[in-house]
C-alpha cells in the first residue's frame, strides 16, 4: 500500500477528478477533506461511506483511504502536520490545551460516517473553506494566524455537530437519533443496555422493547447483534487488529468472549472468516 509523506507544516489543495488518482493509501499527514461537488463513496479504513457535495472528512495517518468517484468531485483538501499546531502554541486556545485537534480527528465516530451540518453551520463551513483558499495564493499561508483560526473554526463546527447529536428532544423520541446513538455508542456495551438508552430517550423501560419492534421491525436485541457483527466482520477482514484489540474495541471481556460470540452469528470462527475474505480477495 502506497504511504504518502508530507513535509510543509500546512499544505492546501483544491482539484476536480473523475477518477481518483491515487491507490488506497496512507500517509505521515492529518487531512481535513471537503467535497465541493460530486458524490461517490469513501473507502476509509473497512467503511464504505457515501458521500455528496458539502460532506467532510477528518483523516489521520491512522487511516487508509481511498475515493470510488461516481460523479465528477471537486476535492478541497487541508493537509497538516503534527507540527503545524504544536508550533502555534502562543495562538492556541484553552480547548486545544485540553483536546488538542490531531487527538480529535481520531475519533471514532468520525470514521463510521461523513459529517454533514445543518444550516447555517453548512454555510458556514463551505464559507470558512472559501477564505483558506482564497488565502492560498500567499507564500505565508503556512505561518498566517489569520488561516490558522479559520482552521479551527472547522474542528468548532465539528465539535458542534458531534455535540448535537448528543442532544436528546426531553418531549419526544426521535427515530433517527435513537439510531444514531445505537450506532455511536455500539463500542460501549453500557451505554446501549436497555435500562440506559431507555432512559437517554425518556421512554419507560417496560416500554422499550414493544416501541422499538413497532418502530424498527425488528427486536432491539436482533438490531444492535446485526450492527455489531457487521462491524465485527469489518474489523476482522481488514487484518489490521488483533482478536485482543478487537474484543477490547467493542467492550468483549476478552478475545474469547468475542470468538463465541462471533462464531454463534456467523457460523465461523473469526480466524476462518479472516482467511475466507483474504481468499475472496485473491480471486
Amino acid at each position: 500500500m502506497r504511504k504518502l509523506n508530507q513535509y510543509e507544516t500546512l499544505l492546501l489543495d483544491e482539484f476536480e477528478d473523475e477518477k481518483f488518482h491515487l491507490p488506497e493509501h496512507t500517509h505521515t499527514y492529518y487531512e481535513l477533506i471537503y467535497i465541493r461537488k460530486g458524490n461517490g463513496i469513501h473507502r476509509l479504513n473497512d467503511n464504505l461511506i457515501p458521500y455528496v457535495a458539502g460532506d467532510l472528512f477528518a483523516i489521520s495517518p491512522d487511516d487508509r483511504h481511498y475515493f470510488d468517484i461516481h460523479e465528477s468531485t471537486r476535492f478541497v483538501y487541508i493537509k497538516f502536520t503534527d507540527s503545524y499546531f504544536s508550533s502555534k502554541k502562543n495562538l492556541a486556545t484553552d480547548e486545544m490545551l485540553i483536546h488538542s485537534p490531531e487527538e480529535f480527528m481520531r475519533e471514532k465516530r468520525l470514521k463510521e460516517n461523513a459529517l454533514r451540518l445543518d444550516e447555517p453551520c453548512a454555510g458556514i463551513l463551505k464559507n470558512t473553506v472559501d477564505n483558506i483558499v482564497a488565502y492560498n495564493c500567499r507564500k505565508d499561508v503556512s505561518t498566517s494566524p489569520i488561516v490558522f483560526y479559520q482552521i479551527l473554526s472547522i474542528f468548532g463546527l465539528i465539535r458542534e455537530a458531534i455535540g448535537s447529536e448528543e442532544k436528546r428532544d426531553t418531549t419526544r423520541c426521535d427515530n433517527n437519533q435513537l439510531i444514531g446513538y445505537i450506532h455511536q455508542h455500539i463500542y460501549d456495551p453500557h451505554r446501549i443496555q436497555v435500562k440506559q438508552i431507555a432512559s437517554e430517550f425518556h421512554i419507560a423501560e417496560t416500554y422499550f422493547g414493544a416501541y422499538f419492534r413497532r418502530n424498527f421491525g425488528m427486536s432491539y436485541r436482533e438490531y444492535v447483534n446485526n450492527l455489531r457483527t457487521k462491524l465485527l466482520e469489518k474489523r476482522i477482514a481488514g487484518g489490521n487488529l488483533s482478536l485482543q484489540q478487537i474484543a477490547d474495541e467493542f467492550g468483549f471481556a476478552d478475545n474469547s468472549h468475542l470468538s463465541n460470540y462471533f462464531r454463534k452469528r456467523k457460523q465461523l470462527k473469526p480466524t476462518d472468516f479472516a482467511r475466507k475474505q483474504i481468499g475472496k480477495r485473491k480471486n
